[in-house]
Protein backbone atom coordinates (compact mmCIF):
# COMPACT_ATOMS: atom_id res chain seq x y z
CA UNK A 1 0.00 0.00 0.00
CA UNK A 2 2.88 2.59 0.82
CA UNK A 3 4.58 1.83 -2.43
CA UNK A 4 1.37 2.35 -4.11
CA UNK A 5 0.22 5.61 -2.45
CA UNK A 6 4.36 6.69 -3.36
CA UNK A 7 3.83 5.85 -6.76
CA UNK A 8 0.75 7.83 -6.91
CA UNK A 9 1.92 10.65 -5.23
CA UNK A 10 5.26 11.16 -7.07
CA UNK A 11 7.24 11.14 -3.86
CA UNK A 12 10.98 9.17 -3.41
CA UNK A 13 10.67 6.37 -0.70
CA UNK A 14 12.35 7.25 2.63
CA UNK A 15 16.21 6.38 3.16
CA UNK A 16 15.32 5.35 6.57
CA UNK A 17 19.25 4.47 7.64
CA UNK A 18 19.32 8.19 6.79
CA UNK A 19 17.03 9.18 8.80
CA UNK A 20 18.12 7.33 11.92
CA UNK A 21 21.38 8.47 11.21
CA UNK A 22 20.12 12.39 11.92
CA UNK A 23 18.99 11.29 15.00
CA UNK A 24 22.24 9.00 16.04
CA UNK A 25 23.52 12.47 14.76
CA UNK A 26 21.55 14.71 17.14
CA UNK A 27 21.86 12.31 20.09
CA UNK A 28 25.59 11.97 20.03
CA UNK A 29 26.24 15.46 19.54
CA UNK A 30 28.21 14.93 15.91
CA UNK A 31 27.31 18.87 15.19
CA UNK A 32 25.72 20.50 12.19
CA UNK A 33 27.96 18.98 9.48
CA UNK A 34 27.04 15.75 10.27
CA UNK A 35 23.12 16.21 10.50
CA UNK A 36 23.13 18.33 7.30
CA UNK A 37 24.84 15.36 5.38
CA UNK A 38 22.21 12.56 6.97
CA UNK A 39 19.29 15.52 5.59
CA UNK A 40 20.66 15.39 2.42
CA UNK A 41 20.81 11.43 2.16
CA UNK A 42 16.97 11.56 3.44
CA UNK A 43 15.97 14.48 0.96
CA UNK A 44 18.39 13.22 -1.74
CA UNK A 45 19.11 16.45 -2.77
CA UNK A 46 22.13 19.07 -1.99
CA UNK A 47 21.64 21.02 1.27
CA UNK A 48 23.42 24.38 2.84
CA UNK A 49 22.42 25.04 6.03
CA UNK A 50 22.77 29.31 7.21
CA UNK A 51 22.32 31.02 10.57
CA UNK A 52 20.10 34.86 10.72
CA UNK A 53 23.57 36.54 10.16
CA UNK A 54 23.60 35.13 6.56
CA UNK A 55 26.72 33.48 7.65
CA UNK A 56 27.02 29.28 6.37
CA UNK A 57 27.01 26.55 9.26
CA UNK A 58 26.44 23.66 7.25
CA UNK A 59 27.03 22.08 3.64
CA UNK A 60 26.16 18.97 2.16
CA UNK A 61 26.30 19.72 -1.86
CA UNK A 62 27.29 16.79 -4.55
CA UNK A 63 29.89 18.96 -5.95
CA UNK A 64 31.56 22.51 -6.22
CA UNK A 65 29.63 23.87 -8.42
CA UNK A 66 26.33 22.27 -7.06
CA UNK A 67 27.52 24.06 -3.97
CA UNK A 68 27.80 27.72 -5.66
CA UNK A 69 24.28 27.25 -7.57
CA UNK A 70 23.08 26.73 -4.19
CA UNK A 71 25.10 29.74 -2.99
CA UNK A 72 23.68 32.24 -5.87
CA UNK A 73 19.55 31.27 -5.08
CA UNK A 74 19.20 29.84 -8.30
CA UNK A 75 16.04 29.40 -10.06
CA UNK A 76 15.77 25.48 -8.75
CA UNK A 77 16.99 26.23 -5.45
CA UNK A 78 13.71 26.42 -2.02
CA UNK A 79 14.89 28.45 0.54
CA UNK A 80 13.27 26.99 3.87
CA UNK A 81 13.16 28.94 6.99
CA UNK A 82 14.08 26.81 9.95
CA UNK A 83 12.23 28.03 12.82
CA UNK A 84 11.79 27.30 16.44
CA UNK A 85 8.98 28.27 18.84
CA UNK A 86 7.80 30.66 16.55
CA UNK A 87 11.11 32.37 15.99
CA UNK A 88 14.09 32.35 13.00
CA UNK A 89 17.10 30.60 13.72
CA UNK A 90 18.40 30.19 10.40
CA UNK A 91 17.05 29.40 6.65
CA UNK A 92 17.60 26.14 4.92
CA UNK A 93 18.64 26.06 0.71
CA UNK A 94 17.81 23.05 -0.93
CA UNK A 95 17.51 21.81 -4.49
CA UNK A 96 14.99 20.25 -6.28
CA UNK A 97 15.14 16.98 -6.51
CA UNK A 98 13.66 15.59 -9.51
CA UNK A 99 10.84 13.67 -7.28
CA UNK A 100 9.08 15.63 -5.00
CA UNK A 101 9.83 15.51 -1.58
CA UNK A 102 6.98 14.70 0.89
CA UNK A 103 5.58 17.07 2.62
CA UNK A 104 5.70 15.57 5.81
CA UNK A 105 9.10 14.05 5.69
CA UNK A 106 10.54 17.82 4.57
CA UNK A 107 8.77 18.87 7.96
CA UNK A 108 10.42 16.18 10.40
CA UNK A 109 13.71 16.63 8.79
CA UNK A 110 13.77 20.77 8.98
CA UNK A 111 12.56 20.60 12.03
CA UNK A 112 15.11 18.59 13.63
CA UNK A 113 17.63 20.89 12.03
CA UNK A 114 16.44 23.85 13.62
CA UNK A 115 16.18 22.78 17.13
CA UNK A 116 19.61 21.37 17.12
CA UNK A 117 20.95 24.95 15.13
CA UNK A 118 18.75 26.51 18.63
CA UNK A 119 20.60 24.23 21.04
CA UNK A 120 24.16 24.93 19.14
CA UNK A 121 23.83 28.39 18.93
CA UNK A 122 22.05 29.29 22.12
CA UNK A 123 25.33 29.70 24.69
CA UNK A 124 26.92 31.94 22.12
CA UNK A 125 23.71 34.44 21.49
CA UNK A 126 23.66 34.16 25.61
CA UNK A 127 27.69 35.05 25.29
CA UNK A 128 26.74 37.65 22.83
CA UNK A 129 23.76 39.18 24.86
CA UNK A 130 26.12 39.27 27.94
CA UNK A 131 28.89 41.23 25.99
CA UNK A 132 26.16 43.46 24.54
CA UNK A 133 24.50 44.64 27.66
CA UNK A 134 28.13 45.20 29.19
CA UNK A 135 29.19 47.56 26.22
CA UNK A 136 25.82 49.04 26.59
CA UNK A 137 26.30 50.18 30.07
CA UNK A 138 30.22 50.56 29.64
CA UNK A 139 29.23 53.32 26.85
CA UNK A 140 26.49 54.76 29.08
CA UNK A 141 28.59 55.41 31.83
CA UNK A 142 26.42 52.75 33.90
CA UNK A 143 29.49 51.34 35.47
CA UNK A 144 31.40 53.41 38.02
CA UNK A 145 34.02 51.11 39.24
CA UNK A 146 36.97 51.45 37.29
CA UNK A 147 38.77 47.82 38.26
CA UNK A 148 35.09 46.71 38.46
CA UNK A 149 34.42 47.36 34.62
CA UNK A 150 38.25 46.33 34.08
CA UNK A 151 37.06 42.89 35.79
CA UNK A 152 33.65 42.64 34.09
CA UNK A 153 35.61 42.97 30.40
CA UNK A 154 37.96 40.27 31.54
CA UNK A 155 35.06 37.48 31.95
CA UNK A 156 33.59 38.32 28.73
CA UNK A 157 37.49 38.23 27.00
CA UNK A 158 37.99 41.73 26.33
CA UNK A 159 40.51 43.55 28.54
CA UNK A 160 39.81 47.45 28.34
CA UNK A 161 43.31 48.41 30.54
CA UNK A 162 46.25 49.10 28.06
CA UNK A 163 43.21 51.60 26.36
CA UNK A 164 40.27 51.45 24.12
CA UNK A 165 38.46 53.37 21.33
CA UNK A 166 34.56 53.42 19.86
CA UNK A 167 33.57 52.79 16.05
CA UNK A 168 30.28 53.41 14.88
CA UNK A 169 29.41 51.69 11.76
CA UNK A 170 26.49 52.47 9.37
CA UNK A 171 24.63 50.71 6.53
CA UNK A 172 22.40 52.00 3.90
CA UNK A 173 21.11 49.72 1.41
CA UNK A 174 20.64 51.42 -2.30
CA UNK A 175 18.39 49.26 -3.43
CA UNK A 176 15.27 47.03 -1.84
CA UNK A 177 16.83 44.04 0.11
CA UNK A 178 16.58 41.30 2.46
CA UNK A 179 15.05 41.97 5.60
CA UNK A 180 17.38 39.99 7.73
CA UNK A 181 20.47 42.27 6.30
CA UNK A 182 20.73 43.95 9.47
CA UNK A 183 22.09 41.01 10.86
CA UNK A 184 24.26 40.65 8.24
CA UNK A 185 25.85 43.90 8.92
CA UNK A 186 26.15 43.15 12.69
CA UNK A 187 28.24 39.90 11.72
CA UNK A 188 30.51 41.28 8.77
CA UNK A 189 31.04 44.27 11.51
CA UNK A 190 32.28 41.75 14.38
CA UNK A 191 34.26 39.98 12.32
CA UNK A 192 35.95 42.69 10.96
CA UNK A 193 37.14 44.83 14.35
CA UNK A 194 38.15 40.91 15.90
CA UNK A 195 40.14 40.17 12.88
CA UNK A 196 42.38 43.19 14.52
CA UNK A 197 41.26 43.53 17.99
CA UNK A 198 40.52 39.72 19.06
CA UNK A 199 37.60 40.21 22.29
CA UNK A 200 36.05 43.54 20.68
CA UNK A 201 32.61 43.60 20.99
CA UNK A 202 29.71 44.63 18.17
CA UNK A 203 26.58 45.26 19.33
CA UNK A 204 23.34 47.03 17.75
CA UNK A 205 22.72 50.90 18.73
CA UNK A 206 19.10 49.90 19.36
CA UNK A 207 16.60 47.39 18.28
CA UNK A 208 16.54 46.74 14.40
CA UNK A 209 19.01 49.58 14.07
CA UNK A 210 21.09 50.20 10.70
CA UNK A 211 24.16 50.98 13.15
CA UNK A 212 26.49 48.76 15.10
CA UNK A 213 28.48 49.91 17.73
CA UNK A 214 31.91 48.42 18.45
CA UNK A 215 34.31 48.51 21.77
CA UNK A 216 37.66 47.25 21.09
CA UNK A 217 41.22 47.48 23.21
CA UNK A 218 43.34 49.58 21.94
CA UNK A 219 46.46 49.99 23.85
CA UNK A 220 48.64 52.00 20.80
CA UNK A 221 45.92 54.03 19.46
CA UNK A 222 46.30 53.02 16.02
CA UNK A 223 44.21 49.53 16.70
CA UNK A 224 40.74 51.74 16.08
CA UNK A 225 41.79 52.75 12.88
CA UNK A 226 43.38 49.33 11.27
CA UNK A 227 39.84 48.01 12.49
CA UNK A 228 37.92 50.00 10.75
CA UNK A 229 39.84 49.53 7.78
CA UNK A 230 39.12 45.74 8.28
CA UNK A 231 35.19 46.15 8.95
CA UNK A 232 35.07 48.34 5.85
CA UNK A 233 36.93 45.96 3.62
CA UNK A 234 34.23 43.11 5.26
CA UNK A 235 31.27 44.83 4.46
CA UNK A 236 32.21 45.91 0.81
CA UNK A 237 32.45 41.83 0.13
CA UNK A 238 29.44 40.77 2.25
CA UNK A 239 26.90 43.55 1.35
CA UNK A 240 27.23 44.93 -1.95
CA UNK A 241 24.85 47.29 -2.98
CA UNK A 242 24.91 49.26 0.59
CA UNK A 243 26.94 52.47 0.90
CA UNK A 244 28.73 52.56 4.64
CA UNK A 245 29.66 55.70 6.76
CA UNK A 246 32.38 55.05 9.58
CA UNK A 247 33.05 57.29 12.77
CA UNK A 248 36.07 56.63 14.87
CA UNK A 249 37.07 58.00 18.43
CA UNK A 250 40.10 58.97 19.99
CA UNK A 251 41.90 56.43 22.50
CA UNK A 252 41.26 56.50 25.89
CA UNK A 253 43.24 55.48 28.45
CA UNK A 254 40.85 55.06 31.47
CA UNK A 255 37.59 52.62 30.26
CA UNK A 256 35.57 55.32 32.41
CA UNK A 257 35.81 58.26 29.79
CA UNK A 258 34.59 55.06 27.14
CA UNK A 259 30.98 57.47 27.33
CA UNK A 260 33.17 60.49 26.04
CA UNK A 261 34.70 58.24 23.39
CA UNK A 262 31.02 56.83 22.18
CA UNK A 263 30.20 60.33 21.76
CA UNK A 264 33.19 61.10 19.53
CA UNK A 265 32.08 58.24 17.39
CA UNK A 266 29.06 59.12 16.66
CA UNK A 267 29.95 62.94 16.38
CA UNK A 268 32.33 61.56 13.62
CA UNK A 269 30.13 59.22 11.90
CA UNK A 270 27.19 61.73 11.79
CA UNK A 271 30.33 64.51 9.97
CA UNK A 272 30.99 61.95 7.48
CA UNK A 273 27.68 61.11 6.21
CA UNK A 274 27.55 64.83 4.82
CA UNK A 275 30.65 64.05 2.55
CA UNK A 276 30.64 62.86 -0.87
CA UNK A 277 33.99 60.96 -1.21
CA UNK A 278 34.97 59.73 2.14
CA UNK A 279 33.03 56.47 4.06
CA UNK A 280 35.46 57.31 7.12
CA UNK A 281 36.51 59.75 9.47
CA UNK A 282 38.21 60.01 12.95
CA UNK A 283 37.36 62.24 15.52
CA UNK A 284 40.40 64.41 15.19
CA UNK A 285 39.69 64.81 11.84
CA UNK A 286 36.18 66.99 12.66
CA UNK A 287 38.12 70.30 12.78
CA UNK A 288 35.86 72.93 14.14
CA UNK A 289 32.71 70.21 14.77
CA UNK A 290 34.49 69.56 17.75
CA UNK A 291 33.41 72.30 19.58
CA UNK A 292 30.23 70.73 19.57
CA UNK A 293 31.10 67.41 21.38
CA UNK A 294 29.77 68.79 24.68
CA UNK A 295 26.35 68.83 22.97
CA UNK A 296 26.08 65.06 22.22
CA UNK A 297 25.23 64.05 25.43
CA UNK A 298 22.03 66.51 25.57
CA UNK A 299 21.74 67.84 22.38
CA UNK A 300 18.62 69.99 23.01
CA UNK A 301 20.68 73.24 22.75
CA UNK A 302 21.99 71.82 19.08
CA UNK A 303 18.64 70.95 17.95
CA UNK A 304 17.15 74.44 19.52
CA UNK A 305 20.24 76.45 17.35
CA UNK A 306 19.33 74.21 14.19
CA UNK A 307 15.57 75.54 14.45
CA UNK A 308 16.41 78.69 14.60
CA UNK A 309 18.53 78.88 11.75
CA UNK A 310 18.39 75.88 8.90
CA UNK A 311 15.42 74.11 9.87
CA UNK A 312 12.93 76.57 7.89
CA UNK A 313 15.44 75.58 4.69
CA UNK A 314 14.85 72.38 5.11
CA UNK A 315 11.50 72.18 5.59
CA UNK A 316 11.18 74.39 2.44
CA UNK A 317 13.67 72.23 0.24
CA UNK A 318 11.47 68.85 1.31
CA UNK A 319 8.05 70.58 0.36
CA UNK A 320 9.08 72.65 -3.11
CA UNK A 321 12.08 69.94 -4.35
CA UNK A 322 14.75 72.57 -4.14
CA UNK A 323 18.32 73.29 -3.00
CA UNK A 324 18.58 75.85 -0.77
CA UNK A 325 20.28 74.17 2.19
CA UNK A 326 22.82 72.52 -0.84
CA UNK A 327 23.39 75.72 -2.56
CA UNK A 328 24.40 77.82 1.26
CA UNK A 329 26.69 75.05 1.87
CA UNK A 330 28.71 75.21 -1.53
CA UNK A 331 28.64 79.14 -0.66
CA UNK A 332 30.35 78.56 2.55
CA UNK A 333 32.66 76.05 1.21
CA UNK A 334 33.66 78.38 -1.71
CA UNK A 335 34.50 81.06 1.00
CA UNK A 336 31.50 82.72 0.55
CA UNK A 337 31.84 83.25 -2.91
CA UNK A 338 29.11 83.29 -5.57
CA UNK A 339 30.93 82.94 -8.77
CA UNK A 340 32.57 80.36 -7.29
CA UNK A 341 29.79 78.67 -6.43
CA UNK A 342 27.69 78.84 -9.42
CA UNK A 343 30.51 77.23 -11.63
CA UNK A 344 30.46 74.46 -9.14
CA UNK A 345 26.74 73.94 -9.14
CA UNK A 346 26.95 74.82 -13.09
CA UNK A 347 23.96 77.53 -12.46
CA UNK A 348 23.69 81.10 -13.19
CA UNK A 349 24.88 83.64 -10.36
CA UNK A 350 21.48 85.30 -10.87
CA UNK A 351 19.86 82.29 -9.65
CA UNK A 352 22.18 82.07 -6.89
CA UNK A 353 21.48 85.26 -5.96
CA UNK A 354 17.57 84.44 -5.45
CA UNK A 355 17.85 81.76 -3.78
CA UNK A 356 19.99 83.23 -0.90
CA UNK A 357 17.10 85.75 -0.70
CA UNK A 358 15.11 83.15 -0.28
CA UNK A 359 17.24 82.12 2.87
CA UNK A 360 16.97 86.05 4.01
CA UNK A 361 13.44 85.62 3.60
CA UNK A 362 13.02 81.97 5.55
CA UNK A 363 15.50 82.30 8.06
CA UNK A 364 16.04 86.14 8.58
CA UNK A 365 19.82 85.74 8.06
CA UNK A 366 21.45 87.42 5.57
CA UNK A 367 24.41 85.47 3.92
CA UNK A 368 26.36 88.46 2.94
CA UNK A 369 26.85 89.59 6.46
CA UNK A 370 29.71 87.99 8.72
CA UNK A 371 27.19 87.35 11.44
CA UNK A 372 24.44 85.68 9.36
CA UNK A 373 27.44 83.35 7.51
CA UNK A 374 28.23 82.48 11.13
CA UNK A 375 24.85 81.55 12.53
CA UNK A 376 24.18 79.92 9.34
CA UNK A 377 27.53 77.82 9.59
CA UNK A 378 26.62 76.74 12.95
CA UNK A 379 23.10 75.66 11.94
CA UNK A 380 24.54 73.49 9.18
CA UNK A 381 27.23 72.11 11.95
CA UNK A 382 24.67 71.38 14.19
CA UNK A 383 22.49 69.71 11.84
CA UNK A 384 25.10 67.22 10.63
CA UNK A 385 26.28 66.64 14.57
CA UNK A 386 22.59 65.57 14.96
CA UNK A 387 22.55 63.15 11.98
CA UNK A 388 19.74 64.76 10.40
CA UNK A 389 19.99 63.87 7.07
CA UNK A 390 19.38 66.65 4.32
CA UNK A 391 16.55 66.56 1.62
CA UNK A 392 17.77 65.20 -1.59
CA UNK A 393 17.57 68.36 -3.72
CA UNK A 394 16.89 69.87 -6.46
CA UNK A 395 13.81 69.09 -8.87
CA UNK A 396 14.32 68.73 -12.21
CA UNK A 397 10.90 68.83 -13.92
CA UNK A 398 10.17 71.09 -16.82
CA UNK A 399 8.68 74.51 -15.71
CA UNK A 400 10.89 74.67 -12.06
CA UNK A 401 12.01 77.89 -11.75
CA UNK A 402 14.60 79.51 -9.14
CA UNK A 403 14.12 75.85 -7.53
CA UNK A 404 10.29 76.10 -7.35
CA UNK A 405 8.07 72.98 -8.76
CA UNK A 406 5.35 74.48 -10.14
CA UNK A 407 2.08 73.37 -8.26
Amino acid sequence: MADRAQEQTGAAAPDLAALAAITDAVEDGAGLPAILRAAARVLDTSLILIDRSATVLAVAARSPADERSLMRDAEDVTTIELKVAESTVGRLRMRASERPTDASLLRLVTTLIASEVERVRAPERASEEAATGFMRAVLEGRIEGREDLIARGKELGTDLSPGASVVIIRAHPRNPTEEDWRRRLLALAARGARSIAPGAIAAPTAEEAAEIAVLLTDGDGETGRRAVSAILRELESGLPGFAFAAGRSRRVEDPLELRRARNEALLAANVVEGEQERVELGYEETGTYQLLLPYMSDPAELRRFYAETVRPLVAYDEQYETDLLGTLSTFLECDANVNATAQRLITHRHTVRYRFERVRELTGLDVSSTDGREKLSLGLKAMRVLGIAPPRGPAHERGAEGGRVPR
